[in-house]
Parts: C-alpha cells; structure tokens; sequence
C-alpha cells in the first residue's frame, strides 16, 4: 500500500487549529461541559481495555474530532512488533475512529517485556531500516497513514552516524508517513546536546508534517552546574518554545497544535487558556498568509 506524504493526506480531518490532550481528570467536566475547543487527543493505550474510560471517550467523540497518540508499539524495537499489541490498537482505532493516528521514534520493548519509557534509538542505517520496516506493517496493518513524533533526548550514542532530524525525515520519505513535530521536544533536544532548533525546523519536508504538539519542560541544574531540560508535561509552555512554534508555522503554515500535560495536571480551564495562546498564533499566521496571497 502507498502513502504519498501530501500535506492534505498527512493532516487528515482535523482542522488546523489548537486542541488538547485528553487526561483522566477531565473525562467528565469535558463530557458534561463540552467546551470549546477545536479536537481532542487521547493516548491510545489508555483506551484498549473495557470499563468506563473507553466509555467516557465514546461520549466525547459524539462533540469532538479524536486523534488516538500512541505511547506503547515500540516501532524502533528490532525484534518486531507485538502483533497483539497492534492488534488491540487496531480495535480501538476502529472503535473510536480517529482522525489522526500518531506515535514516537523509540523503542520501549526488549525480550518481550515492556518498559516503562520511551527509549532513544541509535541513529543509524540499521535502526533506520528497522524503524522503516516497523512504520510499514503499522500502516499495512491499519490501513491507515501513522505520524511520527520526534523525541526528546537526553544522550547521544557515540556510534550514531545520521542526524535525528535527517533520520525523521528518511522515515517520512520511505514509509510515505507523517511527521508529528513536537517542537518542545525539538527546543528540549536542542539545548541539551548544542544543536540548533532552526536547522532542525528546516530538515523536516513541510508536506509531510501532520500535527505539532506543545508543552511544558522542567529546567534541572546538575552538579557540575550544566543545565538540562526535561520534558515533562508539567507546565505551561516556555516563551522560547511559543518562539519556535512561530518559526514552526512559518516554515509549515498552520497545522493541527496540541497542548499536552500529563504531569500535575492543572484544572481544565488551563489547558484552555494555553489553547487560546496557541490559537491566537495560528490565527496570526492566517492572517499573514492571506495578506501574502493577497498580494
């Protein structure tokens, strides 16, 4: 099957406009209050078993655009996917119907056992190939196109031999999937390890990118008085990040934004608010767009 990566074909549905992510807490003031808010991203896993929580998402979606965010396949794992694993997201992609599917470039399982994180990949050829294979029974699997989200990392392997934004890049070129731009992750990468967020912006093909996610970080200064980031899902999203959102946006024109936090989750009404924030950006390069077509 063939994935051209088109801008339409990669954006799918959802509507090029600020959502947020969909956390426990929230289930039923969302149901109940409805409010207005453009879709909502829910993490897939948390939506594979019975009971209530996949009850409350089958409410919502009766108001709200999904896009299912998928936190456990494991497509840089070389022995394989768990066919099981992908066949449970299966169902719940055709339960919930959602306009977009996405999920991360790492790794999370080895020898059969899950662990609890997402792993960073060796950049290589190999790896790349194994990412490749794995994208490619995804969407043979689904029927559907998947986006990738770029990580956030912590360390680099000394034998990595491709840049990370080159490697999200060759995915997106062989496999025809999209690219899910998490430009926090990009400026959290970017401070830790010296690169440069712009160059990063710049490799990816504007066509190919589907959804950008925003997000708070921690900010931890270590014994030797070197500083690192975390992306941590905590707080409200750093001016440097809005910043590179905006260059993001004008590299790729607006694009389905999500506001993630999935640590010490606030009231709603916050996530709402850095909605808005995002909103009046892509209202903003509208604006700019139209006046260029204009002209």
């Amino acid at each position: 099957m063939s994935f051209p990566p088109t801008a339409a074909t990669a954006r799918g549905p959802i509507p090029a406009r600020a959502g947020i992510g969909l956390r426990f807490p929230h289930h039923r003031v969302v149901a109940e209050t409805r409010p207005d808010v453009a879709w909502i991203e829910v993490h897939t896993e948390n939506y594979l078993g019975g009971g209530v929580t996949p009850a409350w998402l089958d409410a919502i979606r009766c108001d709200y655009l999904i896009s299912c965010h998928g936190v456990g396949l494991s497509l840089g794992t070389a022995e394989g996917l768990d066919r099981d694993h992908l066949a449970r997201i299966g169902r719940a992609v055709e339960r919930f119907a959602p306009a977009l599917i996405s999920e991360h470039l790492s790794w999370s399982v080895a020898g059969g056992r899950y662990l609890a994180d997402l792993l960073p990949l060796p950049l290589t050829d190999e790896a790349l190939a194994v990412v490749c294979r794995n994208v490619d029974e995804t969407q043979e699997f689904l029927r559907r196109r998947i986006l990738i989200e770029n990580p956030s990392s912590y360390l680099c392997y000394r034998h990595s031999t491709i840049p990370e934004w080159e490697f999200l890049a060759a995915v997106a070129g062989r496999t025809g999937c999209g690219i899910l731009c998490d430009v926090n992750n990009i400026y959290v990468s970017a401070q830790n390890h010296g690169w440069d967020a712009s160059t990063y912006l710049a490799a990816l093909p504007p066509a190919a990118i589907g959804e950008i996610h925003l997000a708070g970080h921690a900010v931890r200064r270590l014994d030797d008085g070197s500083v690192l980031r975390i992306d941590d899902h905590g707080s409200r999203v750093a001016p440097a990040v809005w910043a590179l959102y905006a260059e993001a946006l004008d590299r790729f024109g607006p694009v389905p934004t999500l506001i993630e936090w999935d640590t010490d989750i606030p009231p709603l009404a916050t996530l709402l608010d850095e909605a808005r924030s995002a909103q009046t950006l892509l209202d903003r390069y509208g604006r700019k767009a139209g006046h260029a077509d204009a002209a």
